[in-house]
């Protein structure tokens, strides 16, 4: 596979677990094209979490990267010109430029997002949309993908937006098979709510992840809210609060997201036609697949199969 370079840039005051996302994920693999490297202003880095790390590189190795990835730092300080000028330059290049949580702040300060919809973390929205004007911040999502300039969330949102660019990438399989070394979810669509009010079970409560999980293994079969609200025993609105609560989406459009995960690796590692896909991934047609295709990655099945079903690298961003 043709090497697909990801400069990880550590800023003054960087949040540890924002660091270690992108690089656990990027880190080389046998069936990534992946070659990560630690960079920084300086060798030695300050962190959040009161010890230092020693960076790989220098901003020079930006340059050379197709992918460059800003974890979230503390405080959020004016940053020096050089790094500034660093980050400008791999956007002007048509770079891909990733933010985690607030390394958003740094993109928009080097002009990298102005005219463009960014995330970060629900906790400084308001201070990232009025020092950043030009930039359209949407504030109910787990991660925005413009093309080349993506951002996300708070922390564990990076996670999602990884494993996006990786699916984006390499396809479904490879995202799903680091996602489960992990132990994380494979799939959280982008435009789930970003704060969850309820992350975690109310004493007493059960978690609804058992009902989950037995919804994953039978995507073929008919799973409406009212067969997932009596597997959960509960009724169908107290079902879709908890639902909601736990997840920050609906339990159909969860079930939509799953399907669509599904169809995607069946579509990657399989030959059954597009129709037996949709049979077995729950959506039922080959139409109603084409029409979720087409409105959720703006693709169709069979394009989606040519372009993953034996990929080997990263598309390259693009450079218009």
């Amino acid at each position: 596979m043709a090497v697909h370079r990801v400069a990880v840039l550590a800023l003054d005051g960087v949040t540890p677990l924002d660091l270690a996302i992108p690089t656990q994920i990027f880190t080389t693999r046998p069936e990534t094209p992946y070659e990560m490297t630690l960079c920084a202003l300086e060798a030695k880095v300050a962190t959040t979490a009161g010890f230092a790390l020693v960076a790989d590189a220098g901003l020079e190795h930006l340059r050379a990267a197709d992918t460059v990835v800003v974890p979230g730092f503390e405080p959020l300080l004016p940053l020096p010109d050089a790094v500034l000028d660093a980050l400008a330059e791999a956007g002007e290049r048509g770079k891909r430029v990733v933010s985690i949580c607030t390394g958003a702040f740094a993109l928009a300060a080097a002009g990298v997002l102005d005219g463009l919809h960014a995330t970060t973390h629900w906790k400084h929205l308001d201070a990232f949309a009025r020092d950043f004007p030009a930039v359209t911040v949407d504030r109910d999502v787990l991660y925005v993908d413009e093309g080349d300039v993506l951002t996300s969330a708070g922390v564990c949102c990076g996670i999602d937006l990884c494993l996006h660019i990786v699916r984006r990438d390499l396809g479904a399989e490879v995202a799903n098979q680091i996602a489960r070394g992990l132990v994380a979810a494979p799939h959280r669509d982008g435009g789930q709510a970003q704060f969850v009010p309820a992350p975690v079970a109310v004493a007493g409560q059960a978690s609804l992840s058992e009902t989950r999980g037995w919804a994953l293994h039978r995507l073929g079969e008919p799973l409406t809210l009212r067969v997932l609200a009596r597997h959960a025993g509960l009724s169908q609105r107290t079902f879709m609060r908890r639902f909601s609560e736990e997840t920050g989406t609906t339990p159909l459009q969860w079930l939509l997201n799953a399907r669509l995960g599904r169809a995607r690796e069946l579509l990657e590692t399989t030959d059954r036609s597009v129709e037996q896909v949709a049979r077995d991934c729950g959506l039922g047609t080959a139409a109603n697949l084409r029409l979720h295709f087409r409105r959720a990655l703006d693709t169709t099945p069979t394009a989606y199969r040519r372009t993953f079903a034996r990929a080997t690298a990263p598309a390259a961003p693009r450079s218009d």
